[in-house]
């Protein structure tokens, strides 16, 4: 179930002017096309403005914490904080994934704590963020919660579930683990991958990412969870 939205607003400090707006940004396709409500609708158009919007506010972030980076590093590094693994990593911090209004096929086959679903949202909130209260908004929500998540170097500090899950059991003696592409869905300019990691017959965990990398990624991360390991 979607928790209020005022909880996250109270949590943030941030006081939205127009309600329907953050409504929007938390509400997926799904939910729009099993309700039909009169006025309401999905948040892929703030998604795509938001984008831009983290685009610019990284850019300018990047360009005035790294004066002696070039135009090719910089760009390396603006990639690797605005792609989806980062901004799961964000969105999860946040809990944004609780207040998502989904379907009930979408809730049903999780999700809430779908990787592709997460990054959408959060680049949803930070284009509705922007349309409600400008950049400087965005600016000081960012430095307080994505910046200080940046290593040194610039890049974000994103767990590493693969290495940790081969070394828990490498350490052990459990076996070589395998990792499996399973399913592929959606259009060529927009795949979503399963991946399953299997250790000889037993299935640890599953996950899903818009690469094969981010698929295997999130399967690693169940099958932490699931084997009670806690993530370094």
């Amino acid at each position: 179930m979607n928790r209020d939205l005022k909880q996250l607003l109270s949590a943030l400090g941030i006081e939205f002017r127009n309600l329907p707006l953050l409504k929007q940004a938390f509400t997926h396709s799904s939910y729009v096309n099993e309700n039909r409500v009169s006025g309401s609708r999905d948040n892929e158009r703030l998604e795509f403005l938001g984008d831009a919007v983290l685009e610019l506010t990284v850019s300018e972030y990047l360009y005035e914490t790294h004066p002696n980076r070039s135009e090719g590093e910089l760009t390396k590094l603006r990639a690797s904080i605005v792609c989806e693994p980062s901004l799961v990593l964000f969105a999860e911090q946040l809990e944004f994934g609780s207040y998502v209004l989904l379907g009930k096929g979408e809730e049903l086959t999780g999700g809430r704590t779908r990787p592709a679903l997460l990054a959408d949202v959060f680049e949803s909130f930070i284009g509705a963020l922007y349309l409600d209260q400008g950049l400087p908004t965005v600016k000081a929500f960012l430095a307080k919660y994505v910046f200080p998540r940046l290593s040194g170097e610039g890049k974000p500090q994103i767990l590493d579930y693969k290495t940790q899950l081969q070394e828990y059991t490498q350490q052990r003696n459990l076996g070589p683990l395998e990792y499996r592409i399973v399913d592929e869905r959606g259009p060529a300019h927009d795949k979503e991958f399963l991946s399953e990691v299997w250790m000889a017959d037993k299935l640890l965990g599953q996950g899903t990412g818009r690469s094969k990398k981010e698929a295997e990624q999130q399967a690693a991360a169940q099958a932490l969870e699931r084997m009670n390991v806690p993530v370094k």
